[in-house]
Parts: C-alpha cells; sequence; structure tokens
C-alpha cells in the first residue's frame, strides 16, 4: 500500500535501503512473526511429521519469505514513485502489512495510478516465479514452502487490488474519479466508500456461510475478520474524511489567501531591508533564489538602529524546513499548499509560480 509522507519517526528498525530509501522493519511485524509460526507450524508438522519441532522453524522461515514479498511490494511503490517524480521518504514493514511514504504534491491521476498498480503486480510476479518453483521442486518441506509462498503472493495481489480504499486497487478507483471530475477530494471520497462496501461484502464473504448453513465459526476466522475488518474499515473511513477535507481546500484558490512578501538577499544586512507596509513579511532568498526562511519581526525589532549596517539578516532569520515552497498559480486550489503544511509542520508556506517567480507566502491562519 502507499501513502501520503508524514513526517513521525517510524517504529521500528533500519534494515538497509533501497535506491537511497530507507527500509523499516516495524517492531509490530514480530507479532506477525509468531502469529505465523503458531499458525503454520501445526500444519508443517502434519504434513512432514518427522520434522517435531522444528516444523515451527520452517513456519518462521515462511514468515521471512512472506516479509521479503511485503518488502517487493513496497519496494515496488517506491521505485515506480521515484520515476513519476515522488520524493519517496521510507519503506516500513510492519503488523499490517506494509506501506510506503512519499510527497505526492505534484501528482496526476496517471502517475497515482501507476504507483498504485506497481505492487499487487510484484507481487504477482512473485506468485508465477513461485509457480514456476512448483514445477520442479520434489515433494517436503521446499514444496510446502514454495505453495504457501505461491499462494500467499497470489492472495496479496488480488487483495489489493479490491476497489476501495485503502488498498491499491482504492488508489485505482480515485485516480479514475479524479480523472474523470478533476477533483482528488473527489475521487478519495468516492474510494473511500468503496472500501467499506469491500469492508462489508468481505464480512458477509467470511461469516455468510456460518449464518447461511450453520458452519461451525473458528475462533482463527473470527480474530482475521476482526483485524482486517477494522483495518478497513478505519482506512476507508480515514479516506473519506479527508477527501472532503480537500473537497473543500479545492474551492478556494492560491492566489485569495496568498500574502504579498519582500524578498532580501540572504548575505544582506538589517539595514540594507527595504521599507514594508505592517503585516508584510521580509523573506530571505539564498543566491540561486531559493526562499530559505523568513525573518523575525521581533528579533528585528531588538536590534539597535546604530547596529543596522553591520547586523547580517541570517542573526534574525527563521529558518524553514526544506520543502516548503509549493509551486502553484494563483488560481490553483490550496490544497497542495495545505497537504505541504500538514506534512512539513509549518504554519506558512512560500509559493512560487512555474515560470519560476516567487508569488508571497501562505499562512495556516488565512487558509
Amino acid at each position: 500500500m502507499t501513502g501520503p509522507a508524514v513526517t513521525r519517526r517510524p517504529a521500528g528498525w533500519r534494515v538497509g535501503s533501497l535506491a537511497g530509501v530507507p527500509v523499516y522493519l516495524g517492531r509490530s511485524w514480530l507479532v506477525i512473526l509468531v502469529v505465523i509460526a503458531l499458525v503454520f507450524g501445526p500444519v508443517v508438522r502434519q504434513v512432514v511429521p518427522a520434522l517435531g519441532t522444528a516444523a515451527y522453524l520452517v513456519a518462521g522461515g515462511f514468515a521471512v519469505l512472506l516479509l521479503l514479498s511485503v518488502l517487493v511490494h513496497e519496494g515496488a511503490h517506491a521505485l515506480v514513485g521515484r520515476a513519476c517524480g515522488y520524493r519517496v521518504n521510507r519503506i516500513v514493514a510492519d503488523f499490517w502489512g506494509g506501506h510506503t511514504t512519499y510527497d505526492s504534491t505534484d501528482s496526476t491521476p496517471g502517475r497515482s495510478a501507476l504507483v498504485a498498480i506497481a505492487g499487487p503486480l510484484a507481487n504477482g510476479v512473485l506468485a508465477g516465479l513461485g509457480w514456476l518453483l512448483l514445477q520442479v521442486l520434489p515433494g517436503g518441506v521446499p514444496w510446502l514452502v514454495a505453495v504457501a509462498f505461491t499462494y500467499a503472493n497470489g492472495f496479496v495481489a488480488l487483495f489489493n487490488l479490491l476497489p476501495g480504499l485503502p488498498l491499491d486497487g482504492g488508489f485505482l478507483v480515485d485516480s479514475l474519479v479524479w480523472r474523470i471530475t478533476g477533483s482528488r477530494g473527489t475521487g478519495m471520497v468516492v474510494a473511500g466508500w468503496c472500501g467499506r462496501v469491500v469492508t462489508a461484502g468481505l464480512l458477509v464473504w467470511a461469516l455468510g456461510p456460518t449464518f447461511l448453513w450453520g458452519q461451525p465459526l473458528t475462533l482463527t476466522r473470527v480474530l482475521w475478520v476482526v483485524l482486517i475488518g477494522s483495518f478497513l474499515w478505519i482506512g476507508a473511513g480515514d479516506a473519506i474524511r479527508v477527501g472532503q477535507a480537500r473537497r473543500e481546500f479545492e474551492s478556494i484558490t492560491v492566489g485569495s489567501v496568498c500574502r504579498p512578501a519582500a524578498w532580501v538577499p540572504l548575505g544582506a544586512t538589517v539595514g540594507d531591508l527595504p521599507p514594508v507596509a505592517p503585516g508584510v513579511d521580509l523573506v530571505a532568498v539564498d543566491p540561486a533564489g531559493r526562499p530559505v526562511g523568513i525573518l523575525d519581526r521581533e528579533a528585528l525589532a531588538r536590534v539597535p538602529g546604530v547596529l543596522y549596517a553591520t547586523t547580517p539578516v541570517v542573526t534574525v532569520l527563521r529558518r524553514q524546513p526544506e520543502g516548503w515552497v509549493v509551486t502553484a498559480r494563483p488560481e490553483d486550489p490550496v490544497t497542495d499548499v495545505v497537504v505541504a503544511m500538514q506534512r512539513l509542520r509549518t504554519p506558512v508556506v512560500a509559493v512560487r509560480t512555474p515560470d519560476g517567480g516567487l508569488l508571497g507566502l501562505v499562512h495556516a491562519r488565512d487558509v
């Protein structure tokens, strides 16, 4: 699965990197390791009785292969995202499988769909490789592990293609509606409701035989239904709420909330600052013309007049995080600006026009 970039630190261990993207193993994945060993271990022991308790080690090996499948799935998202121009922040394997976080403020419906489909396709390839192995492997433990690996990847590929958020198939629905309506918010709302329909359908599929034909309901089935159902329902609800918020922001243009600002060279002194009206921010730009921060009005007021000519503006500069400059036109919706504020946790964002000009600043309180 994929998701927008967030700034919190992932709970887990960094285990490597892929094309410069850090890869983390979440601490919660250990729960999956134990569950798979306990559930799959008795099956292995029944098929190959001679293994005895070593059957649980085989089950643990299958859990490691499943982790590899998750990382291939998320790695596919990351690599395609990089190819589409996204800034990919990290890959995480955890209790819920895994996720890839990235900055997609300049995304399009086509790019979003490509990133979404990459993960399930990668699992489909792994399932195909597993099927080929089954044709040449003898019976026993290797064949049993290959069967589990093949069917697990096939299931993950098909399950993730179900048409509802937070699954990858939901991002395909989101992209389609976005392309038709021109509104990403509407796409997310529709895909979120599709996710709730998918959740309801899975509950009927899992519990229907019990209520319709009296089949026994096992504790294992109940636990999986609760875990998967709650994950899907909560994810779909989050998508609906975010989509509704995006639709609100799509009705607000950048130009209507963008404040003018005065741009000053980073190497200037306080004495070089131009006179500006109250409420107009002074933004320092580096030699390449990139805004790097905002001059602190309170700190400026404390500089004695006799020191204006010798006080560099960097001494009164509030530096902004990297990525705080958003490219937009005055008539564009303010959505990408708000997403950048949330991602960077900053109350102000600088806006640059597509031709490279500096439009002004957008403050969270104005939005």
